[in-house]
């Protein structure tokens, strides 16, 4: 998960990530995408592919990358515990309406309370 995570901090390589999600790509056509020098694209694939985020694979002269979301899975897993639970809002809301119902009987009653006997509202 720490691999992941590291291999994520960097905006180029979610960028890279981003252009894989759509299908495999050589790593000249990766490349092409970026300001920067094609060693430094280099660098950054290698360090993706470490993580386990993606494969390479030579076909002929090219070497084509592709993403492995299944790495995703640990570190989302981990983030989604600090995530409120689906539903919260919906309960919340409802709490909501309870509190406000209760405090709109309790005026009532005291008003009906503090009425001398026999007058109507």
């Amino acid at each position: 998960m720490d691999e992941v995570a590291a291999a994520i901090s960097d905006p180029v390589r979610r960028h890279i990530l981003e252009l894989l999600r759509d299908g495999d790509l050589p790593a000249g056509e990766i490349a092409d995408r970026f300001p920067i020098s094609r060693p430094a694209v280099s660098r950054h694939l290698r360090v993706l592919r470490d993580s386990g985020l993606v494969r390479s694979e030579l076909v002929g002269r090219q070497r084509r990358y592709r993403l492995d979301a299944d790495r995703f899975t640990e570190l989302a897993d981990w983030l989604a515990r600090f995530r409120r639970p689906r539903g919260w809002a919906q309960h919340l809301d409802a709490l909501e309406t309870e509190v406000h119902r209760t405090r709109r009987e309790r005026r009532t009653r005291d008003n009906r309370a503090d009425r001398p006997r026999g007058e109507t509202a």
